[in-house]
C-alpha cells in the first residue's frame, strides 16, 4: 500500500492533526500491511509538500517503512493544466476568474519522463528504486479465453433441482412450458394441430442442443427465473422484444410471449451456432417496480454480486463550446453565435467543422476570444464531462465483483462497475437489460381500472392478435397512448397501409424510419390491391409473400440469402451483420460469397 497525494492517509493527517498523529497512523498501517507499506513523496513546487516530505523521510527512518517517489497525474503536458482548470470549473460551476474556484497551485501534475523524476527526486534513489520495486510486485491480468481459446464468462451459478444438471433443468422446463403454451392456444380457440406440433418439438430440441453447446444454460435459466418470478408477484412484464423473440425455449420458459414460429423469426439471428457471441435479451419491467426485480437478484445472487453500469458522459463539439464559453464568462450571445457555425452533421468534431465552415475560421482569425474558446474547447471536446448509470444494464457475476472490475457507489447507494458496457462485456462480465417501460405501468393501471369500473378480470395474454378490432382502431388513426405508434407520421403511414393484421403492423413499425420509409406508398398500394405483388424471383415468394413482396426484415435477408446462394443459417446471419453494422469489408467477401452460390443455384446473374 502507499499513499494517494495530499488527500492521503498520511499527508492528511500530518496537515490536519499533527507530526505525531501522522506517525501513529504510519505504525498502524505498517502493523496492517508489513512490507507492503510505502511511504509516497510527491515535489509538484506546492509549499506544503516540502513539510510532508521532510516528515516522511523522518518517519521512514523511524519505522522502516520505505520511500518511494510519486508525481499525481492529471494531464500529459504542461500545456494541458489550463484544459485541466477548465474541466474542474466545469464540473464545479465556476468561471476562471471566480477567486473561490479550486486551484491546484502548480502545472506539475503531468506525466513526467524517467529522467524528471530522477533529476527531481536524485538525492533519494530509493525512493526511485522502489517505484521499479513496487512495479515488479504488482500482478494483473485479465484472463478473458481459457485454454481453448474460449471467451470466459462469470456467470453465476444457478440453484438446481437436486440431482439434475443445467442441461436436464432447462430440457424439463422447455418441454413442460411448451406444452402448457399449447394447452393455453386451445383454451384461447387457436388450437396448434398436432400434425403442426412436431415442427415445435424439432425446433425445441435444436435450440436446446445449441444453447447447451455454447454453455448458455445457465443464462437461460437465470433469465426465466427472474423474469417468472416478477409475473407471479403481478409485475407487469414485456412480451419480448429484439432477436431474442426468435427462440422457442425463450418462448417455452416465458422469457417471451410472442410465439415465434408463425412469425418466421429465426433463432439464428438470436444465438448464431457458426459464431459464439453472448446472449443478450431486451427485457421491458414496468417503470415503478423495476427496482423489486433488481432487488430481488440482489438477494438471491449476493450484493456483492449484483452491479449497475457506468456510462460516461463525454463533451460533443457543441457542448464543449457552451461549458469553455460559460468558464471563459463570455455572454450567451457570443457562445450561440459560435454554436450555430457547426455544420449539422452527427457525431461532428470541431476540427472538422473548422474545416467546413470558413465564417468559423474567420471568427477565430479576427476575435481573440473566439480563438482562446476554441482552442480549449479543442483540448476538452471528447473527454468525460460526467459519469451516469446506465438505463438497464445490470451486472450478476459469479462471486464478488471486486474480484473482476472496480466498483462505486452511486447517488442511492446502488453498486456501480467503473467499466462501461463494452469493456465490462470484454473481461466476460454478463449484462442482463431490466430496462423500465412506462407503458406497461398504463397498460397495467388500465387492466386495474377496467376491473374496478367494469368488474371484467382480463390479462394482455387473453388478447387475441385476430381481434378485427384493434386493426379498425388504428386504421381510423386513433393511435394516442400506444406504443411507438403515437406519432403524426406513423399514424398517417397507418391510415395509408391500413393494417388488417399483426404482420402489418410490425412491417410499418419496422418501414417507419429513414431510409425505408421511401417504400411505404408502394407497400401501401400492394398492400390495398392497387397495384399487382412482384417477387425478384418466384422462389421468394413463401420469403416475402407476408410484406408484400418488399424485403422488411433482416430474418427475411437471412432467408433470401439461404434459398438463392445456399447460405446456412448461421452464415446468413454473419451477412446480416455485416449489413446492419456496415462493415465493408466483410460486405465485399460476402457478394463474392453470394454470387458465387447464386451460380451454382442457376439463378439469373443480373437479377442476383
Amino acid at each position: 500500500m502507499f499513499d494517494r497525494g495530499l488527500r492521503g492517509d498520511i499527508a492528511d493527517r500530518f496537515v490536519k492533526e499533527g507530526p505525531e498523529a501522522a506517525l501513529a497512523r504510519i505504525r498502524a498501517l505498517k502493523e496492517i500491511y508489513g512490507d507492503r507499506l510505502y511511504l509516497e513523496m510527491n515535489r509538484p513546487g506546492i509549499h506544503e509538500w516540502e513539510k510532508i516530505n521532510q516528515f516522511l523521510q523522518e518517519a521512514s527512518e523511524t519505522t522502516g517503512a520505505p520511500l518511494v517517489c510519486a508525481n499525481d497525474v492529471f494531464y500529459m503536458t504542461p500545456d494541458d493544466q489550463v484544459a485541466q482548470e477548465v474541466l474542474i470549473c466545469i464540473g464545479s460551476n465556476k468561471t476562471l476568474s471566480d477567486e473561490s474556484r479550486f486551484r491546484q497551485g502548480t502545472s506539475e501534475f503531468y506525466l513526467k519522463s524517467p529522467e524528471q523524476m530522477h533529476q527531481l527526486f536524485a538525492d533519494v534513489p530509493e525512493a526511485l528504486q522502489n517505484t521499479l520495486v513496487i512495479a515488479d510486485r504488482c500482478d494483473l491480468t485479465f484472463k478473458m479465453k481459457d485454454e481453448k481459446g474460449k471467451a470466459i464468462y462469470h456467470l453465476p451459478s444457478f440453484p438446481l433441482t437436486e440431482g439434475t444438471s443445467l442441461k436436464e433443468d432447462i430440457e424439463i422446463l422447455s418441454l413442460k412450458g411448451l406444452e402448457q403454451r399449447f394447452l393455453e392456444a386451445d383454451q384461447r380457440g387457436e388450437p396448434i394441430l398436432e400434425s403442426e406440433r412436431g415442427v415445435y418439438y424439432d425446433r425445441l430440441k435444436f435450440e436446446l442442443s445449441v444453447i447447451d453447446r455454447m454453455g448458455f444454460n445457465g443464462y437461460f435459466l437465470i433469465v426465466q427465473d427472474f423474469i417468472n418470478w416478477a409475473k407471479a408477484q403481478g409485475i407487469p412484464v414485456g412480451p419480448g422484444r429484439g432477436s431474442g423473440a426468435g427462440s422457442i425455449v425463450a418462448y417455452s420458459l416465458r422469457i417471451t410471449d410472442l410465439d415465434p414460429v408463425p412469425y418466421n423469426l429465426l433463432f439464428e439471428r438470436f444465438l448464431n451456432p457458426e459464431r459464439i457471441s453472448m446472449p443478450d435479451f431486451d427485457i421491458d419491467f414496468c417503470q415503478d417496480r423495476r427496482p423489486e426485480v433488481i432487488q430481488y437478484v440482489t438477494q438471491k445472487y449476493g450484493e456483492a454480486s449484483v452491479s449497475q453500469i457506468i456510462t460516461y458522459g463525454k463533451l460533443q463539439a457543441r457542448a464543449a463550446i457552451k461549458d469553455v464559453g460559460r468558464v471563459l464568462g463570455l455572454s450567451f450571445a457570443e457562445v450561440d453565435a459560435v454554436t450555430k457555425l457547426i455544420p449539422e452533421k452527427l457525431g461532428i468534431h470541431l476540427k472538422e467543422a473548422i474545416e467546413l465552415e470558413p465564417r468559423l475560421r474567420e471568427m477565430i482569425d479576427l476575435n481573440p476570444q473566439i480563438a482562446t474558446l476554441i482552442d480549449l474547447a479543442l483540448r476538452v471536446e471528447g473527454l468525460v464531462r460526467h459519469a451516469g448509470i446506465h438505463a438497464a444494464g445490470v451486472v450478476i457475476a459469479d462471486g464478488e465483483l471486486v474480484q473482476h472490475a472496480p466498483l462505486y457507489r452511486g447517488a442511492e447507494g446502488e453498486n456501480v462497475v467503473q467499466y462501461d458496457m463494452k469493456h465490462a462485456e470484454k473481461i466476460g462480465l454478463i449484462k442482463f437489460d431490466f430496462l423500465g417501460l412506462k407503458t406497461l405501468t398504463h397498460i397495467a393501471r388500465a387492466l386495474t381500472l377496467i376491473e374496478k369500473n367494469r368488474g371484467l378480470k382480463i390479462t394482455t395474454q387473453d388478447i387475441s392478435l385476430n381481434d378485427p378490432g384493434i386493426y379498425e382502431i388504428m386504421t381510423r388513426g386513433d393511435t394516442l397512448g400506444i406504443f411507438q405508434f403515437e406519432g403524426d407520421g406513423i399514424t398517417q403511414a397507418i391510415r395509408q397501409i391500413k393494417p388488417t393484421s399483426f404482420g402489418d403492423i410490425t412491417a410499418i413499425n419496422a418501414l417507419y424510419r429513414p431510409g425505408p420509409m421511401a417504400i411505404i406508398p408502394d407497400f401501401a398500394k400492394r398492400k390495398n390491391g392497387e397495384i399487382s405483388i412482384e417477387y425478384p424471383f418466384p422462389e421468394l415468394e413463401e420469403i416475402l409473400k407476408e410484406t408484400y413482396g418488399h424485403i422488411v426484415y433482416q430474418e427475411q435477408v437471412m432467408g433470401i440469402a439461404s434459398k438463392i446462394a445456399g447460405y446456412s443459417l448461421g452464415e446468413a446471419d454473419m451477412l446480416r451483420r455485416a449489413m446492419g453494422k456496415k462493415i465493408k469489408e466483410e460486405m465485399d467477401q460476402h457478394r463474392t460469397r453470394f454470387l458465387d452460390g447464386a451460380r451454382k443455384n442457376n439463378f439469373d446473374p443480373k437479377k442476383v
